[in-house]
C-alpha cells in the first residue's frame, strides 16, 4: 500500500499520538482489503454515538482522542432526544453519559448533529462521485445508490479516523469495478410507500453483502429509494443498490442484467404486513414509530396531513434530524398537537427509551429487522397510513 510522505509521517507519529492511532486504523483496513492507497473523501458520517450501543468504553476512547477533524463530519442518532430526554424516560445517569459522548466529539471539530440522513443538511452537500466515509448502514446505502457517491460502510472507529485524516483506504466501493451489480431482482407488480420496505425486507435477506439491480414497474420516489436501501441493509448487509433507468450509476453504464435473479412475489410483500401480528389483531401494539431513517421534510409534511384534527391514544414517535425539524416548525406544531411526539436526535433503534414498551408497530423495514433484536421489543409492520390508523384506533 503506497503511503506519501506526509502519511508516512503521521503513521510514525510526528503529528501526534491521535493522528497516529488514526492513519494506524486506515492503513490497517487498507491493507486487510488490498488498496492501494488512501484517498480524499469529501464528508464523514460517524457511528457509534448512543450510549447504549458504545457504553464506557466507547466513551473513554473517544474522550482520551485530540485534534480537530479536518473534512465536514457529522454524528449518527445518539440514545436520545438532546433536548427532551426527560420526557423520553430516559434515566438522568444515561443522559449525562450521552452529554458526555457528544462533548468529546464535539471537542474533536465534529458537528454534533445526530441524524441517520445526512444528505438532508444544508452546507453538507453530496454529489454523484464524491467520496466520502460513512459508517451508518441507510446512509451509506442511499449515498452509493441514490446518490451515486463513494463510499464503503465504514466503522465508527474508521469513519472518525477519515474525518482526523481527510482520507479513506481506497478499497471497496471506492473502485468502480466493484460497483457492478451481480443478482438481479424482478419485481413485476406496482408497488408504493411502505411496500418499498418490505421489498428490501425480504429481498436483503438473499442478497446478502451482494450488489443487486432491481427491475420495478414504476418509478420509486427518493423517500421510497430510501426505505428501500435502509432494509436490504438492515436484513442483509447491502451497501450498494441499483434501479434500471433509475439510479444515476444504472443509468451511466447500463449494466447488463446478471444471471442470477431473484424474483420477487406479492405474497411475499404482503407477509411483511403480517409480521407481529397475533391472531389477526394489532390492539396489543402501545408505541407507532416513524422514521428510521429519519424522516424527509415531505414526510413529515404526509405525517401532518394524515394526523389533522386527530388525537393519538397511543405513544407516537415521529423521528427526524433537529435541523429539519428546525426548519419546518409549523410540520412539527401541527404533528404534535394530534399528540404525537416529534423527536430529534435519536431513533427507536438506539434509545433505550424503546425498551419501556412491549409491541412497536413501523413503517420501515430497517425498524422491522432491527427492533426485535437490538431492543427486546416486538415489533410489526404498517403502511404511515396503517400506522396512524392504529396510533388513534381508540378516538
Amino acid at each position: 500500500m503506497y503511503l506519501t510522505k506526509e502519511e508516512e509521517k503521521t503513521l510514525e507519529g510526528e503529528y501526534g499520538e491521535t493522528l497516529r492511532k488514526a492513519m494506524e486504523i486506515l492503513v490497517a483496513l487498507g491493507e486487510i482489503y488490498g488498496a492501494d492507497s488512501l484517498i480524499p473523501v469529501r464528508s464523514a458520517q460517524i457511528a457509534g454515538v448512543s450510549y447504549k450501543t458504545i457504553g464506557d468504553a466507547g466513551l473513554e476512547w473517544i474522550s482520551d482522542l485530540k485534534g480537530k477533524a479536518r473534512i465536514p463530519a457529522i454524528l449518527n442518532p445518539a440514545g436520545m432526544d438532546m433536548m427532551r430526554w426527560q420526557e423520553m424516560g430516559i434515566e438522568a445517569d444515561f443522559a449525562k453519559k450521552q452529554q458526555d459522548i457528544i462533548a468529546a466529539y464535539e471537542s474533536l471539530g465534529i458537528r454534533t448533529k445526530c441524524t441517520c440522513t445526512p444528505y438532508y443538511l444544508e452546507g453538507f452537500d453530496v454529489g454523484y462521485g464524491d467520496h466520502l466515509a460513512w459508517s451508518e448502514s441507510s446512509a451509506v446505502c442511499y449515498a452509493n445508490s441514490v446518490i451515486g457517491a463513494r463510499t464503503n460502510r465504514e466503522g465508527g472507529p474508521s469513519a472518525l479516523s477519515a474525518a482526523l485524516v481527510g482520507k479513506t483506504a481506497n478499497y471497496g466501493y471506492h473502485l468502480e469495478e466493484l460497483r457492478e451489480p451481480v443478482i438481479s431482482v424482478t419485481v413485476g407488480f406496482e408497488l408504493s410507500g411502505a411496500d418499498y420496505g418490505a421489498l428490501g425486507y425480504v429481498a436483503g435477506k438473499v442478497i446478502g453483502n451482494r450488489v443487486p439491480i432491481f427491475y420495478l414497474k414504476g418509478q420509486p420516489s427518493e423517500d421510497e429509494m430510501k426505505s428501500l436501501g435502509a432494509a436490504l441493509a438492515a436484513s442483509g448487509a447491502v451497501a450498494l443498490y441499483h434501479v434500471e433507468g433509475i439510479t444515476p450509476d444504472a443509468i451511466r453504464y447500463k449494466y447488463e442484467r446478471p444471471d442470477e435473479n431473484l424474483t420477487i412475489e406479492k405474497e411475499q410483500i404482503l407477509e411483511v404486513y403480517e409480521t407481529g401480528k397475533s391472531g389477526g389483531s394489532s390492539l396489543d401494539t402501545d408505541i407507532i414509530t416513524l422514521g428510521c431513517p429519519h424522516c424527509s421534510p415531505a414526510e413529515l409534511e404526509n405525517i401532518a396531513g394524515l394526523l389533522a384534527g386527530k388525537q393519538v391514544s397511543k405513544e407516537m414517535w415521529v423521528c427526524t434530524s433537529r435541523e429539519v425539524a428546525g426548519r419546518y416548525p409549523d410540520l412539527v406544531k401541527d404533528i404534535e398537537k394530534s399528540g404525537a411526539k416529534v423527536v430529534c436526535d435519536t431513533c427507536m433503534v438506539v434509545s433505550p427509551a424503546t425498551n419501556n414498551y412491549q409491541c412497536m408497530m413501523v413503517n420501515s423495514g430497517k425498524a422491522l429487522a432491527y427492533v426485535p433484536s437490538m431492543c427486546g421489543v416486538a415489533s410489526r409492520y404498517g403502511s404511515i397510513e396503517e400506522c396512524i390508523r392504529e396510533a388513534v384506533h381508540d378516538n
